[in-house]
């Protein structure tokens, strides 16, 4: 059975969530959303969270319902012999009906190869100009590229920061307990690693690059 989705005020910036096929988890209470596009075995993973999709996209060889639970919901079928992934297909369907902010969960977990697949995804994402975010349980994270964004601080999480691309340059950090300013973060570091907040607040800029800011919960 499915609840009603949380749409948003369709004045406000236009939000795509897209349930993948890693392990389940929740969703933040206060997320609110446009458009939902499940991949494959994420509509298992919808039908938990009470959230019916606008369209269900992939390959098919992981859902487990019955073909009656998604008859109502509209279907992109792929050959499993195709380079992008089905997390890749939803990210280019959302940007392809204009959405600039996706939202990915159920993404994490399980498989390594599809966990660095979905980050590689959330990278195009950005470098299409579209600001992604990953929830899971215990991680929270998003890429970022020539723009500042401040993070709330979270108790008894990490704030880590990786260069996707080869570098990030112009990377400066505030607020947090290893600050710095206008220096450059490379892809065979990990320079950025557990970092901690010093403030309530920390701000995060950079002038080039793709950056993942990773908060996980320290356990």
């Amino acid at each position: 059975m499915f609840l009603s989705n949380k749409r948003k005020n369709r004045y406000k910036m236009k939000t795509c969530l897209i349930i993948s096929g890693g392990e389940f988890n929740s969703i933040p209470s206060d997320l609110q959303f446009d458009y939902v596009i499940a991949c494959d075995h994420g509509f298992d993973h919808a039908k938990k969270l009470g959230i019916k999709p606008d369209i269900l996209i992939g390959d098919f060889d992981s859902i487990s319902c019955k073909d009656s639970d998604y008859e109502d919901v509209p279907i992109q079928s792929f050959d499993s012999r195709k380079d992008d992934t089905d997390t890749m297909l939803a990210i280019k369907h959302a940007l392809s009906l204009g959405y600039k902010h996706i939202v990915l969960t159920c993404a994490l977990g399980k498989r390594f190869d599809h966990t660095m697949a979905n980050i590689q995804s959330m990278a195009y994402a950005c470098n299409e100009g579209a600001e992604c975010e990953l929830f899971s349980d215990t991680e929270y994270m998003c890429t970022l590229s020539k723009c500042e964004k401040l993070f709330t601080l979270k108790k008894g999480y990490s704030l880590s920061l990786f260069s996707i691309t080869d570098e990030c340059k112009g990377l400066s950090i505030k607020g947090s307990e290893y600050d710095c300013k206008n220096i450059t973060l490379t892809n065979k570091f990990p320079l950025g690693v557990s970092n901690k907040f010093k403030k309530e607040t920390v701000s995060v800029s950079l002038k080039d690059g793709i950056l993942l800011v990773v908060e996980s919960l320290m356990q």
